[in-house]
């Protein structure tokens, strides 16, 4: 028997739960694409989308996910031979870094493993040795959706500042708008890239890029842009068609207000706390759960934890075990050890990850870690005791 029948919860990290607001919305006739009340809410898209990213710069839409999001801005101001700097503390940093070598960049891969975070320090002594200033951004993966390891994007930016290196700083936010504080003007990003399916809450489809002048000025210098990737017309259209390159992606535009709707009603700093405890509450019960059992998170320090997302090992084949007792027999779908593995376990069998992004509050948090222990007493796996009394008083303290 299966008690999975009913609403599920997908607490993978992305794509993450619709609001129902926002599937209304999408649930419509297609629209005039050429007059009307398209054209106007778009306008009012634009700055909506800029107080989430705390810019007051420029925005960019595509059709695409996240990795569209990374092809378009390294499109604009990466030609080929150029080279870049990629810190990585996992398999979306390295994904970038072979997108842009798929666009003929050079790649210098700094790896600091998967389990901390980048050393900004180390970063500074490579760019102070790049005194020729042949590197020309630094890609910064803020969350890695992968390792759950939340960077420091200002770090990087005053290891920039510090050695007086040119570079363009580039961060992926692809996982952490929406859930993770991030200050694109305050914290000296010069190209910001995210998409629609995390803590923006709409379903997949848009890739966005925000860029400030600087990062402007250095897409005029370029001798060959695609005219489907160029930023230019994008940003600054002349013609509704512009903002897209063609059609507009309309019901994904006006799924986008209805999610920008709940997000300011929120507020932005109300977006940021809510992600803080409910990241608090998984880490209190996985905390109690190794105290007696195999379970292990990715990341030791709090500090260096997303509010997103959370990677935790148990050991093959427990991590694909549990995955599937918990969507199959309760109607809860964790997220895959995607490039996590280990020589012992090549397919990342021991790994799972916890998304708790975007539309998430206390009862489905404490319902999806209450459906976790049931797993392990199912397949009986160890753990220690108290997790869910710890995580619910974590909640009740907030």
């Amino acid at each position: 028997m299966s008690l999975a029948h009913g609403r599920p919860y997908l607490a993978i990290p992305g794509p993450s739960v619709v609001p129902d607001a926002v599937l209304r919305a999408m649930h419509r006739a297609s629209p005039n694409i050429y007059e009307g009340e398209l054209i106007e809410m778009t306008a009012g898209i634009i700055p909506d989308l800029r107080r989430v990213a705390r810019t007051a710069h420029h925005v960019a839409i595509y059709m695409g996910n996240g990795h569209a999001a990374w092809e378009a801005a390294l499109s604009n101001v990466i030609a080929p031979d150029d080279l870049v700097l990629v810190p990585s503390t996992g398999r979306f940093c390295v994904g970038w870094g072979e997108m842009a070598t798929g666009l003929g960049a050079q790649v210098e891969l700094m790896d600091f493993g998967m389990k901390t975070p980048m050393d900004a320090d180390a970063i500074e002594k490579r760019l102070r040795a790049d005194t020729e200033h042949k590197i020309k951004a630094v890609l910064a993966v803020h969350v890695d959706t992968s390792t759950s390891i939340k960077n420091n994007i200002a770090d990087v930016r005053a290891a920039l500042d510090a050695t007086g290196h040119p570079a363009l700083l580039m961060a992926d936010c692809i996982a952490s708008l929406g859930c993770d504080r991030f200050e694109m003007d305050a914290w000296g990003v010069d190209i910001m890239v995210t998409a629609s399916q995390k803590g923006l809450m709409v379903t997949p489809g848009l890739a966005l890029v925000f860029f400030n002048d600087r990062a402007a000025g250095v897409r005029t210098k370029m001798t060959r842009v695609s005219r489907y990737w160029d930023w230019q017309p994008r940003a600054h259209p002349e013609h509704f068609f512009e903002y897209f390159g063609g059609t507009a992606p309309t019901h994904l535009l006006y799924g986008l207000r209805a999610a920008l709707d709940i997000i300011h009603n929120e507020g932005m700093e109300g977006v940021w706390s809510r992600h803080a405890s409910l990241a608090s509450a998984v880490w209190t019960a996985c905390e109690a759960w190794g105290q007696g059992g195999p379970l292990t998170l990715n990341v030791a320090d709090r500090a260096h934890r997303s509010c997103a997302v959370t990677a935790l090992r148990l050991g093959a084949p427990h991590g694909t075990d549990l995955r599937r007792w918990t969507e199959h027999q309760a109607g809860l779908t964790l997220g895959i050890g995607l490039g996590m593995s280990e020589p012992e376990d090549p397919k990342g069998d021991g790994f799972i990850r916890i998304g708790h992004m975007g539309h998430v509050n206390t009862h489905m948090v404490l319902g999806g870690l209450a459906t976790i222990q049931s797993g392990f007493d199912a397949l009986e796996l160890p753990y220690g005791a108290c997790a869910l009394d710890a995580a619910a008083k974590a909640l009740s303290e907030k």
